[in-house]
């Protein structure tokens, strides 16, 4: 049977904008509560958080901004966040997502790649101090006319001079847009080469928001817990745009993840839903004051980012209550999410797979080389295609072509394997497979594999030139903490009888980190040119 397979087509896409999506929520629900910011203790109903969106809308206007032009965002989790996100998805103006993370030279890029006229930033945040960042880049950002910080006199003038734009004229404005329009700009890591932007339209992430919260059954009597960061997918498409799109009520527990912190809000604000990846769980699970708190008002939440691990499923499930818990998988230019679990999945399916095709939403396998299809069990990349298809990489229309083919399927790079029951996990980075004698390796394999080592905390495995195989494998290891010393004959003896011989790593590399990008993935890319050096490879 092929690794093909196509979502459910219930319910129906929303053809409408995200600002005609957020009014109908309005007025179904006006008194209710919309948001709650917990750090500062200021709480929303709908009909209150439509009017302070409407009021920064007005002065987006009267500061000369217009559909298409680009706005940036530079701040942690906070309630004017969330408007921004909405004030600018009325206007047409796209909102341009800068991790918090960014240091001056990568703010002043994406500044530039897209073309930012006004940014809205943060003062500072643990040891970002953004005021300072913006100033130092001044002279390198030409086209970045005007700078509002968050909580300061600029925030305030800015949302004054809207005073004498006229009522109606928000209305008219998004009465102009359509569902297809840009309207968020999210910058991908860059594990190799200059982060790219990809381009999101009101139809992308309205209904990858609204799907994935549909199939934890969000409703307007929920209220979901957000500690994941609205500069990514995560937070301002799952969480903002899943809750906005079903009535659910927002929840923001911090300006950053906190465990004790996010238990705390969950039992106080009797949150029936709770986003992380994996390592957030497990962080609120070993608190030591995670017994103290009451987390019997939780039934669901979205657990993504990387696969989980079945004792952390379970105290999901047992101890927080987190019944209809899912897994998902996705990236930024698919808005995000392609598989996700359904609420009545068994725990193998929850911990060991990231789910099935999302409704509305097509995915293959295929033979990295040839491209054909492969078989149901095989590896190969991982394809998509649908709604959720990105409109393309910012300004890139060569990036855009190597990663969207003619016939409109997003090649994620990613490896995966179709199981028969059509369930999919990935088993690596086609970027990181190694062609080693002819036979394909993938390091994923190795890596979990060489974890179970007792002396082993962290392994990196990559492929490196060799002239009789072409590639051969090289591990980074980092050891445990007053671990013996591990050489490469330990290793091979350590793997010897239990991988094929093609698997185990010729060289292994003692290290005490690895290269990352901001957002913590590996640079592997960078690993490949240390070792060759190192090691003389040529």
């Amino acid at each position: 049977m092929e690794s093909y397979a196509a979502g459910e087509l219930e319910p129906p896409l929303l053809e409408e904008t995200i600002g005609a999506n957020f009014e109908r929520t309005v007025a179904a629900q006006p008194d209710r509560e919309a948001l709650v910011e917990v750090a500062s203790g200021r709480r929303w109903t709908w009909s209150e958080l439509n009017h302070d969106i409407d009021a920064l809308a007005r002065g987006l206007i009267a500061a000369g901004l217009t559909a298409g032009d680009r706005v940036g965002i530079w701040a942690p989790n906070c309630a004017e966040w969330v408007l921004v996100q909405y004030a600018t998805a009325k206007l047409g103006i796209i909102l341009v997502n800068v991790n918090p993370a960014y240091r001056t030279h990568e703010f002043a890029y994406a500044v530039n790649q897209a073309g930012v006229r006004l940014l809205i930033s943060a003062e500072s945040f643990k040891t970002s101090d953004y005021r300072s960042m913006v100033g130092e880049t001044h002279a390198e950002c030409p086209g970045l006319e005007r700078v509002v910080f968050i909580g300061t006199d600029d925030w305030s003038d800015l949302i004054a001079s809207g005073a004498d734009v006229a009522a109606g004229t928000v209305a008219e404005q998004m009465a102009r847009l359509e569902p297809t329009d840009p309207i968020n700009i999210q910058y991908t890591s860059g594990t190799t080469g200059r982060p790219k932007g990809a381009t999101l339209s009101h139809r992308n992430i309205l209904n990858n928001g609204y799907l994935v919260t549909d199939l934890i059954d969000l409703g307007p009597d929920d209220r979901l817990c957000i500690p994941v960061p609205f500069y990514h997918c995560f937070g301002m498409v799952m969480g903002n745009l899943g809750c906005t799109s079903h009535g659910a009520t927002m929840v923001i527990p911090a300006p950053g993840f906190d465990p004790e912190i996010t238990l705390r809000t969950i039992a106080a604000e009797k949150c029936t839903g709770v986003y992380g990846v994996p390592t957030m769980f497990i962080a609120m699970q070993n608190h030591p004051s995670f017994a103290e708190h009451d987390l019997s008002s939780l039934r669901t939440g979205i657990m993504a980012g990387s696969i989980c691990p079945v004792e952390v499923m379970k105290r999901c499930v047992n101890d927080m209550h987190m019944a209809e818990v899912s897994i998902a998988y996705g990236m930024t230019e698919t808005s995000p999410v392609s598989c996700q679990t359904r609420a009545d999945d068994d725990l193998d399916r929850r911990t060991a797979t990231i789910g099935r095709a999302h409704p509305h939403v097509e995915i293959k396998i295929v033979d990295p080389v040839t491209g054909d299809i492969v078989e149901r069990g095989q590896p190969g990349e991982f394809c998509t295609r649908g709604y959720s298809v990105m409109l393309g990489y910012w300004e890139n229309p060569e990036k855009t072509a190597e990663a969207i083919d003619s016939d409109g399927w997003m090649h994620t790079g990613d490896l995966a394997e179709m199981r028969e029951d059509g369930y999919c996990n990935i088993v690596g980075r086609i970027k990181d497979m190694v062609i080693r004698g002819g036979e394909n390796v993938y390091p994923r394999e190795i890596e979990d594999f060489l974890y179970a080592h007792p002396d082993i905390e962290d392994v990196q495995v990559i492929g490196v030139p060799d002239d009789k195989y072409g590639e051969e494998l090289c591990a980074w290891i980092k050891l445990k903490s007053g671990a013996a010393e591990l050489d490469a004959a330990a290793v091979r003896a350590y793997a010897d009888g239990k991988l094929a011989h093609y698997k185990i790593p010729r060289y292994v590399l003692l290290v005490d980190e690895f290269p990352m990008t901001v957002t913590g993935k590996i640079r592997k890319a960078e690993m490949r040119e240390e070792t060759t050096k190192r090691l003389d490879l040529g």
